[in-house]
């Protein structure tokens, strides 16, 4: 099975409450499931990891082949790809466990989107930090 997943994180504030967006997609475009939520206190990037690696689970779960993710966040599709280091000690444990979840996939791909190529996941993740905070 084939996935598209659209991927973001929100935090109002740098830490601030924030909340995660995931839209998975079926490979003729169709939504399968969407996720919103909730995270607490939390750094932009933290909340850009925890959308990435809840997306990564999902895919694991479904038995996904292949998935080919997009994000607006520029660095981490550079972490993923290898071309920066994680530096930020908070950010290592969530580096560690989407690289674990990729490992279980037969074919992952990652790109970097502009966010307006990205409003359903950066709804959704805005949606979750409206609901709890």
């Amino acid at each position: 099975m084939k996935l598209v997943i659209y991927t973001d994180g929100a935090a109002r504030g740098n830490p601030g409450p924030a909340g995660i967006g995931v839209v998975i997609q079926n490979d003729k475009g169709e939504v399968i499931q969407e996720i919103s939520g909730f995270l607490g206190q939390a750094t932009n990037n933290v909340a850009e990891y925890t959308a990435l690696t809840t997306a990564l689970e999902k895919a694991v779960a479904l038995n996904a082949q292949e998935v080919q993710l997009f994000t607006d966040s520029e660095l981490i599709v550079k972490q993923i790809k290898g071309e920066y280091r994680v530096k930020n000690e908070g950010l290592k444990p969530l580096y560690q466990k989407a690289k674990g979840l990729i490992q279980q996939l037969g074919s992952f791909t990652i790109t970097h989107v502009p966010r307006e190529k990205n409003k359903e996941a950066d709804r959704l993740a805005n949606q979750g930090i409206d609901e709890e905070g």
